[in-house]
């Protein structure tokens, strides 16, 4: 029996999150990626909160195809963890491969100076 992409992402997002938990100082910076849209998070998984987030559907998000559009959101979440002086993340691909709009999203976000 074959699993649908869906549940072998689910299975990979479980071996992932065994393995990193996010704290207030070092917050675990999680992707979820539509076909459409993608939207990232920082969470303290220790105290079960959301510090910061941003999607490609924000309205500072212009244009552009969707790995360019990647590359801002990694820009705007960059920029919301200097405002709440936050300098390295956990990165989570969310069982995504790390390449693409993925890939994108995390270059951005090293760009503007979010270490992980």
């Amino acid at each position: 029996m074959s699993l649908s992409k869906e549940n072998k992402r689910s299975r990979i997002h479980k071996r992932i999150r065994k393995r990193i938990k996010g704290t207030a100082e070092r917050p675990r910076l999680v992707v979820y990626r539509s076909n459409k849209d993608i939207y990232c998070q920082l969470i303290d998984d220790l105290n079960g909160i959301t510090l910061a987030s941003a999607s490609s559907k924000d309205d500072s998000v212009k244009g552009g195809n969707k790995a360019e559009r990647a590359v801002e959101v990694g820009k705007m979440i960059a920029d919301k963890a200097k405002r709440a002086e936050i300098e390295t993340v956990v990165f989570d691909r969310g069982g995504y491969l790390y390449h693409g709009r993925v890939k994108s999203l995390a270059e951005g976000a090293r760009e503007n100076g979010l270490n992980f």
